[in-house]
């Protein structure tokens, strides 16, 4: 599985963002979807799931703000960042699991300016 995670950028609070991952090289609709994110010197944490029936779960941090969605046909997964804080700042993650295997895209960018 290849991911190639976009949409990271410079924004102030308040501001939205849209992360998309795309996936290659599988049957996408089979994999639990999710977006983690990774401050220096902390581990990583997941934000937001989706599994492969759309059920979701998301971190008490960004219920609320944030909303994870998948399209199954075009292979990506998306996470729509509202209100941002700067706390969300990180380098966030596209992970693809199946049967208890990760993958891992290259991560993006966010930094949220107060």
């Amino acid at each position: 599985v290849q991911l190639q995670a976009s949409g990271g950028g410079l924004v102030q609070t308040g501001d939205s963002l849209r992360l998309s991952c795309a996936a290659s090289g599988t049957i996408f609709s089979l994999y639990n979807m999710a977006w983690y994110r990774q401050t220096p010197g902390q581990q990583r944490e997941v934000v937001a799931s989706i599994s492969t029936n759309r059920n979701t779960n998301y971190a008490d941090s960004v219920r609320g703000r944030f909303t994870i969605s998948r399209d199954n046909a075009k292979k990506t997964v998306t996470l729509q960042m509202n209100s941002l804080k700067p706390e969300d700042t990180a380098v966030y993650y596209c992970n693809a699991e199946k049967l208890n295997i990760d993958y891992w895209g290259q991560g993006t960018l966010v930094t949220v300016s107060s």
